[in-house]
């Protein structure tokens, strides 16, 4: 019997998966071409973690900002219309190349 912690690992693994698989066919149908996989975009968003959260969000940092411009439009955008991602607010990290600054066009709503 595996333990607790084992099959969290494996859900994760899985949930992993599925959000790669899935974000590749939304960015193809979306005509958006960004060159990292969905995990990886969300892996580059960390520092954007509070401000994007559910309840009381807070202002994106400068490390926040700086993932944004490196992230680039094609990606976040690809981010906001994919899988829902459990914790984080698609209205918020819509709005954070406006709150950082960040001359991007916005996103055209898939969702």
């Amino acid at each position: 019997m595996k333990s607790d912690a084992a099959t969290k690992i494996t859900m994760a693994k899985v949930w992993l998966v599925m959000l790669v698989l899935s974000v590749g066919l939304l960015g193809a149908a979306a005509g958006q071409e960004c060159p990292r996989t969905f995990f990886s975009a969300l892996l580059q968003l960390m520092p954007c973690r509070l401000a994007v959260a559910t309840f009381n969000p807070a202002p994106p940092s400068e490390a926040c900002c700086n993932a944004i411009k490196t992230l680039g439009q094609p990606c976040l955008c690809a981010l906001v219309n994919g899988p829902p991602v459990t914790g984080v607010d698609r209205n918020m990290a819509m709005q954070l190349p406006v709150k950082c600054t960040v001359n991007f066009e916005p996103c055209n709503s898939e969702v």
